[in-house]
């Protein structure tokens, strides 16, 4: 199969643009034509079309939707119903046209006779644990409850990061009421004071004279500012993304007092969560730590999970090969230890993840209680400063004027 870019509109005159599988032009036009979409034009991706390059973006399916899905697939799977059924039947209910897209290309490959996991592979936009999930599954012949582990791990993941998300709800507008006001005193008020002090010619402190100063400077090259912090934001996210600089900022963040130490336990519980759910499912344990390495948000433990795979290879215990790459406290280390002695890895892992979960979520609150009254402070600190300074002057010649 081949991928074309496509443009239709749904009988609500919604027009989508988006990248869909599929064998020809022809096939794909007459496929969204039967299910009633107004095709505009069908063209392949990647080629040159009427003298443009055609420029696109792999769409990526939002978590809380695949979730759902696969709810409803193992529920029609087993009720009995025959995997081709049931994604036929899903993909009649799906509204996102491009999720609808990516599911006939997974119909049409299993049609085809590749294994379920192959299709979801071929995609290129499904986390490595869910097709290796379903690799275990297929394996095992238990594909129901694999994926029912596979999707309580994504429920218990999504509603974690909704309690994470929440916490810095408040906190980050504070942060931009902050900015917001201080842009406004410093290039619009601090002028105003300038030229009424300019008119008085008086003698101004120091403080005044620094804050002009500040005021006249920001106003006179705010937009080379503005351009230098778009130039550093580009500059830093292309290093970002580099193996190096990712392993760099996930180091210092991590060293980071208080929050580091939070960021890690996060990635702790969200490591033996997935090497939970893989091994309960009946996945070797290589595959699994490989996995589970690819999974983890941080790049720096990410690259410390590959060397001790190489290690659990050579037949070292997981514990210890964890140990050696200096990312995992001691206490996740010892619990995995005892979890890899009495054979129960697996449900060990569980209380790990649900430990650091709790010790997040504790850590968390505690933290973003101490940072919003340090907020406030810094805030209230700024904006007195900047008002003595702009109204010391006036006091200043108002006491002269008495005298």
């Amino acid at each position: 199969m081949a991928e074309f870019l496509i443009k239709v509109a749904d009988e609500h005159g919604h027009l989508v643009q988006q990248v869909e599988n599929g064998f020809s032009v022809a096939e794909v036009k007459e496929r969204y034509a039967q299910q009633g979409y107004l095709v505009y034009w069908v063209k392949p991706r990647g080629l040159l079309a009427g003298g443009d390059v055609i420029l696109f973006r792999r769409r990526k399916v939002k978590l809380e939707q695949f979730v759902i899905f696969n709810q409803q697939f193992v529920t029609l799977v087993r009720a009995g119903l025959p995997i081709l059924n049931a994604l036929d039947l899903l993909i009649r209910r799906q509204k996102n046209l491009f999720f609808r897209g990516v599911l006939e290309n997974v119909r049409d490959r299993v049609r085809s006779g590749e294994l379920l996991s192959d299709a979801f592979v071929a995609q290129g936009i499904f986390p490595k644990m869910y097709t290796t999930t379903l690799l275990a599954g297929e394996k095992s012949g238990n594909l129901e409850e694999v994926l029912n582990r596979f999707i309580a791990f994504q429920r218990l993941t999504i509603s974690f990061k909704k309690k994470l998300k929440a916490s810095l709800v408040y906190p980050a507008l504070l942060v931009t009421m902050v900015t917001v006001m201080l842009s406004f005193l410093v290039t619009y008020v601090v002028p105003r004071f300038g030229e009424l002090y300019q008119s008085l010619n008086a003698q101004l402190p120091a403080t005044t004279v620094f804050m002009l100063e500040l005021g006249t400077g920001a106003r006179k090259y705010v937009f080379l500012f503005l351009g230098g912090i778009v130039a550093f934001i580009f500059l830093f996210w292309r290093w970002k993304n580099t193996d190096r600089g990712a392993d760099r900022i996930d180091r210092f963040l991590q060293s980071l007092p208080g929050l580091g130490g939070i960021i890690t336990k996060y990635q702790v519980a969200n490591f033996s969560r997935i090497m939970a759910t893989l091994l309960t499912g009946g996945l070797p344990l290589v595959p699994a730590l490989e996995t589970a390495g690819s999974s983890v948000g941080s790049r720096h433990m990410a690259n410390g999970v590959n060397d001790a795979v190489r290690k659990v290879r050579e037949g070292r215990p997981l514990a210890r090969s964890l140990e050696e790459q200096g990312s995992f406290p001691d206490l996740a280390v010892e619990m995995i230890e005892v979890g890899e002695s009495t054979g129960a890895l697996p449900a060990m892992l569980t209380s790990v993840a649900e430990f650091y979960e709790e010790d997040v979520q504790a850590a968390l609150t505690a933290t973003m209680a101490l940072i919003e009254p340090v907020i406030l402070i810094v805030m209230g600190v700024i904006v007195a400063f900047v008002l003595i300074s702009l109204y010391l002057p006036i006091f200043t010649l108002g006491a002269g004027g008495i005298h």
